[in-house]
């Protein structure tokens, strides 16, 4: 996975995730919602619509928090349920 800042601001953040498809980025978009002072997430995958950007863009939108700081609170979030996930499946097996 290739991370690229595109553009930074106190209260945005404009990231290109390399590599990654609809699922990855709909998981992430999905936990920002949830973390508390971001006020948008999105993602944009269409080369038509961004220049011929093939790569996803994500655009993170906080009410005055430190836009990483919200990335980085999602991120730890994703890996926690992920952990869960597969503690509870290997002990279904």
């Amino acid at each position: 996975m290739e991370l690229r800042v595109i553009e930074k601001t106190d209260t945005e953040l404009e990231i290109e995730i390399g590599g990654e498809d609809h699922t990855f980025m709909n998981v992430l978009k999905g936990a920002l919602l949830e973390t508390e002072g971001v006020a948008a997430a999105t993602y944009d995958m269409n080369p038509e619509q961004s220049g011929g950007q093939t790569d996803p863009l994500l655009t993170i939108k906080t009410e005055g928090d430190d836009p990483l700081d919200a990335l980085e609170d999602a991120v730890g979030r994703i890996k926690e349920k992920t952990t869960s996930f597969r503690e509870a499946f290997q002990a279904a097996a």
